[in-house]
């Protein structure tokens, strides 16, 4: 997870807190004589009724920032009848969109400066407008199918001067592309689930646990990633000023 997926896991906490306090009813049971009582509601209810709340919202935020995972989850989630699955794909087309224009026109203005901030958002950025320059449209059409591009891609066309009013055009046939095929791949990833294990509804809190776990684990590696490579910057920032203070010292004369 990249800087910008922290306010969506902030997001998800607090919302998950908020709905655990206003349906704290659901989990009492008060009955005279006997007390109170912690009862566990059904998972299934206590989903249903967090994703009715929040689920849209919360993919949205998860699509404006990154996307990949959230994605996946509302996809499977709309196969087990939770949410719909046409609201879902129109939501991450919306969230995309907007948020990578956001990215787009901040590159346009502070492309460098944004690029410089992390050692492999520069390295990155680099190569992005290397190939930006070669083909523009194909990039624009496609950067969000590519790992790891989904910030860095937006801010480097902005700063290749690609036109906006294109931009505008083909970023959204690109948003479209992007949520209905990647919202259809997680849709019929259940229903082959389904078909693989009988009915699904008994594992999909297991599947749904997983799918976090996968995008936990893609964070941490791309944090370690980050961490390895903002070091071996370092290094050799350092090594290079150290060899151009040796080249710019006087030769010293010898002492008679």
């Amino acid at each position: 997870m990249c800087l910008s997926m922290r306010p969506v896991v902030a997001f998800v906490v607090y919302v998950g807190i908020v709905h655990f306090v206003t349906h704290l009813d659901t989990f009492m049971n008060v009955r005279e004589g006997v007390g109170c009582a912690f009862i566990s509601p059904a998972p299934q209810t206590m989903l249903q009724q967090f994703l009715h709340d929040f689920g849209y919202f919360a993919l949205f935020l998860g699509t404006f920032f990154e996307g990949e995972t959230i994605l996946v989850l509302a996809g499977f989630l709309a196969f087990r009848g939770y949410m719909d699955i046409n609201l879902v794909v129109v939501v991450a087309f919306f969230g995309s969109y907007a948020g990578d224009q956001l990215w787009y026109f901040l590159g346009r203005k502070h492309g460098r400066k944004l690029l410089a901030r992390k050692p492999r958002w520069q390295l990155m950025g680099d190569k992005a407008l290397e190939h930006i320059r070669k083909h523009p449209d194909i990039w624009v059409l496609s950067f969000r199918f590519v790992y790891g591009l989904r910030t860095v891609m937006p801010v480097a066309i902005g700063l290749s001067g690609y036109p906006p009013a294109r931009y505008l055009i083909l970023n959204g046939i690109g948003a479209a592309i992007w949520a209905a095929a990647l919202g259809a791949a997680a849709y019929h990833f259940g229903a082959v689930l389904e078909g693989m294990l009988g009915s699904v509804k008994k594992y999909e809190l297991w599947v749904l646990g997983a799918l976090l776990l996968l995008g936990l684990g893609l964070w941490l590696r791309r944090r370690f990633k980050n961490a390895r490579i903002a070091r071996e910057a370092c290094a050799e920032a350092k090594a290079r000023l150290a060899a151009e203070q040796a080249t710019e010292q006087p030769p010293k004369t010898p002492v008679e």
